[in-house]
């Protein structure tokens, strides 16, 4: 962006009320969305690479956990990912219409922060409420840093991509050294270490945004209920359609299909951990609890169906074009994130994780790089945008300063640990760090292939995402195979998993909301994404159903055999999805 363009751009924003100063090229609101997204990423990936391992992890010994099955607690796992996929949807209805886009940020925050506290306490019932915050929580925030975030760009979309790729850098920083400091924490000091520092910077990272609201403006305040509702409404439809207003007989249909999936997610784990079936009848030999979930997924393609013969053929056509889509997500996050669940319960189990001799040095040399290098750009952007808002924000920056102390000050002291330790392991957290660290090393390479004239069409993205991630499975398939039992095996397996894994969903997960948005008219844009959530939620769930079963697959016939079913099935997906190319083509009705 030139100096003139990026002037008018400052000018613009100040005629919002919105703070002009740029820090490399971008307002300075972008980079505290940036530090606050961070932040919150690092609380809750930090707890999530934890939640399993505590679970699993033995009643006795140095490091205690709970004991519990791979079955089991994977089950509580599932059901907390599903929601986490559906709460935003509800969050999002609330901030466009009554608190705004800042303060759902903030509730949304400060809830998570009461999560992250009521689990640091160890206890079954604060596990649950913990839980049950950090689900509440994540519904007011993750709709909404996004929604700030576009509203700022509003006027300049061409500064839009960049910006998000600003943003999602956030994203990985976050999640990298939350499962890195409170991975460490957790393993090698205690369990309670770990959820508590999750808690401690999702504190302060609430704090921060909201020091920092001078920089914003108006943007993502209160709605302005003044506005004539049904003229903005109106003037989203194309010439010559008519409106498509949901019935009551829609709104019951949902109603029904929410308290059934509901009550889907809750009695799976309330079964298996607690012996409570909310669901115990069978009906033709088909358990109450799966019939409920059935006829769930009756009521909603009801209702898209009959909403569906409402619109125009070309509506109607891109709509079906993103329900193709959204079916086949499904099967790439029930692989995908066998790494919240089995991949962690595999590292600990079954990866050879000892460091000694050359080997330890290399790896202290690496993971020093990869702690530090990370951390330095980060600070170095800190102390731009300090220079830029520490007038209007200074408090802020105070607390984003006191945040960098101390995550350095815990990296030094990992890194200091490991070197004077005489032996060493891998922490099982630092596996799952591999999937950000690749995102931020591969991301930019991806999109240039994207953006030159090697970009294949949609479905074939979709299929690529879906055979390479299929070929990180078949990495672990090939290092299991013949394996005797309770021999390990290299990590480096282990990591060429992560490393396909990450190429794959290179390729799928930005492309699928990116077509949502191109080929779902605007008024319609909020249910579609509801939709995709849902595809999302249900693809989370099944991978800890499956994943769940890890130790009953391996016991009964081998642990490839695991690993070949996520090798085989995401590959006959994609090449089924490929395979419908001509026809989604069709469908989308000439959008690229």
């Amino acid at each position: 962006m030139n100096k003139v363009s990026e002037a008018s751009f400052s000018e613009e924003l100040e005629r919002q009320g919105v703070d002009g100063k740029m820090v490399l090229g971008h307002p300075s609101g972008l980079f505290v969305l940036f530090f606050t997204e961070m932040w919150e990423r690092f609380s809750f990936y930090g707890m999530r690479v934890l939640l399993i391992q505590f679970l699993t992890a033995a009643v006795l010994g140095s490091n205690p956990g709970w004991g519990w099955s791979a079955e089991n607690a994977a089950a509580l796992y599932g059901t907390y990912a599903m929601l986490l996929y559906i709460t935003p949807i509800f969050g999002g209805i609330i901030a466009d219409k009554y608190v705004g886009y800042r303060w759902a940020v903030v509730i949304g925050s400060i809830i998570m922060t009461l999560g992250h506290a009521f689990m640091a306490l160890d206890t079954p019932l604060f596990l649950y409420l913990g839980l049950g915050c950090l689900v509440i929580g994540t519904g007011f925030f993750k709709p909404n840093m996004t929604s700030i975030l576009s509203e700022m760009y509003k006027k300049f979309p061409q500064k839009k991509d960049a910006a998000y790729t600003i943003f999602y850098m956030g994203v990985n920083a976050g999640a990298f050294f939350g499962m890195m400091l409170c991975g460490y924490l957790a393993e090698k000091i205690g369990w309670h270490w770990g959820f508590g520092l999750a808690g401690i910077f999702m504190l302060l990272g609430t704090l921060q945004f909201w020091m920092a609201k001078p920089l914003f403006g108006s943007i993502g305040s209160v709605p302005d209920k003044s506005v004539d509702a049904k003229a903005k409404q109106a003037a989203m439809y194309e010439p010559g359609e008519k409106p498509n207003p949901f019935t009551l007989v829609d709104t019951l249909l949902i109603a029904a299909m929410t308290i059934l999936g509901l009550g889907y997610a809750f009695n799976d784990p309330l079964t298996k951990i607690a012996q409570i079936n909310l669901f115990d009848f069978s009906f033709y030999n088909i358990s109450g609890q799966n019939f409920v979930i059935i006829l769930a997924l009756v009521l909603f393609f009801v209702v898209v169906i009959k909403r569906l013969l409402n619109y125009t053929k070309v509506v109607r056509d891109r709509m079906i074009a993103v329900i193709i889509f959204a079916f086949f997500v499904v099967f790439f996050w029930m692989s995908f994130e066998q790494g919240a669940s089995s991949l962690v319960i595999f590292a600990r189990d079954n990866v050879d994780r000892a460091l000694e001799g050359n080997t330890k040095v290399i790896f202290n040399v690496v993971n020093t790089l990869l702690t530090v290098v990370p951390l330095l750009f980060i600070s170095y952007v800190l102390i731009l945008l300090a220079k830029q808002t520490y007038k209007k924000a200074l408090m802020s920056n105070v607390v984003l300063a006191l945040c960098f102390v101390g995550v350095w000050g815990v990296a030094i002291w990992m890194l200091q640990r490991e070197l004077l330790s005489e032996t060493s392991e891998i922490t099982v957290s630092f596996f799952s760090t591999l999937n950000s660290f690749f995102i931020i090393s591969l991301a930019s390479i991806v999109s240039r292939v994207w953006d030159s004239k090697y970009n294949p069409p949609a479905a074939v993205k979709y299929g690529l995402g879906l055979v390479i991630m299929a070929l990180g499975f078949g990495c672990l398939f090939l290092g299991t195979s013949g394996v005797a039992e309770g021999v390990r095996i290299s990590f480096i397996w282990l990591v060429l998993a992560y490393l396909f894994h990450t190429l794959g969903e290179l390729c799928l997960s930005p492309v699928g909301l990116s077509y949502v948005s191109k080929l779902v008219p605007a008024r319609m844009i909020g249910f579609m994404f509801g939709m995709w959530y849902l595809a999302i939620a249900i693809g989370n769930k099944l991978a800890a159903i499956v994943g769940g079963e890890i130790e009953n697959i391996t016991k009964e016939y081998s642990l490839s055999t695991f690993f070949l079913i996520f090798t085989v099935v995401p590959i006959v997906a994609g090449l089924l999805v490929m395979a419908l190319n001509p026809l989604i083509k069709k469908l989308m009705h000439g959008v690229k």
